[in-house]
């Protein structure tokens, strides 16, 4: 008789890695690059980022994941990534991006779960990165950034809260990663930084997916 597989044992099962997606609606996803792929195209570049993320993380093991939802978990495509991933599903709340990181980052702090927060925008994120940066909130670290070359940040990662590093940040500026570098420092809490990653935002980043994740589809010029 064939024994059932065995869970991988993760490294950090206290902590928690969350995931922050959009739905991959045409118009409402990647809409910075809409004028480059077209509605449709970034879209299904942001599903492609999704998909890749995911694989990422699950295949690390390193500590449960979590998929945080927007609008809300109730996407099609939301249910096939929980087919696929070892991953459980919730629903972004707030009205706008520090609200909901914050809601989502506190709801697992208050469980006792070092947590780390992503997105879906940097496929150059490997498992290596989250290990260095669970490893430094386990070694005293109350806060670990990953920069990001347009002046924000791919990832959070925390072991206390504070509302202070998610209100008042203007929230897709170049200004996010220097604000927070700020109030860390008024806070006194231990900081550390993993190296400088390239989000995919702009038209300019493509060449970067593409290294990443292969040919993207470009619209026909007629």
């Amino acid at each position: 008789m064939a024994q059932a597989a065995t869970a991988p044992i993760m490294q950090f099962p206290d902590a928690r890695l969350i995931v922050f997606a959009k739905a991959p609606v045409a118009g409402q996803a990647k809409t910075r690059l809409a004028p480059a792929l077209g509605e449709v195209g970034a879209a299904a570049l942001h599903k492609r980022l999704v998909m890749h993320t995911l694989t990422t993380v699950t295949r690390a093991a390193l500590c449960p994941v979590q998929l945080w939802c927007a609008p809300d978990t109730t996407h099609p495509f939301f249910a096939a990534c929980q087919h696929s991933f070892p991953l459980t599903l919730h629903a972004q709340q707030g009205h706008d991006l520090g609200e909901r990181m914050a809601h989502a980052i506190e709801s697992n702090l208050k469980q006792g779960f070092n947590s780390a927060i992503i997105g879906t925008d940097c496929p150059a994120l490997s498992a290596a990165d989250f290990t260095q940066a669970f490893t430094l909130l386990q070694g005293g670290h109350h806060v670990v950034l990953a920069p990001a070359m347009d002046g924000g940040y791919v990832l959070i990662g925390l072991t206390r809260f504070s509302p202070v590093l998610f209100s008042g940040i203007r929230w897709g500026s170049d200004e996010v990663l220097a604000a927070t570098r700020e109030r860390v420092a008024q806070l006194q809490w231990p900081l550390a930084e993993l190296k400088t990653f390239q989000d995919i935002d702009r038209e300019e980043d493509l060449a970067e997916a593409e290294r990443l994740l292969g040919q993207i589809e470009r619209p026909r010029l007629t």
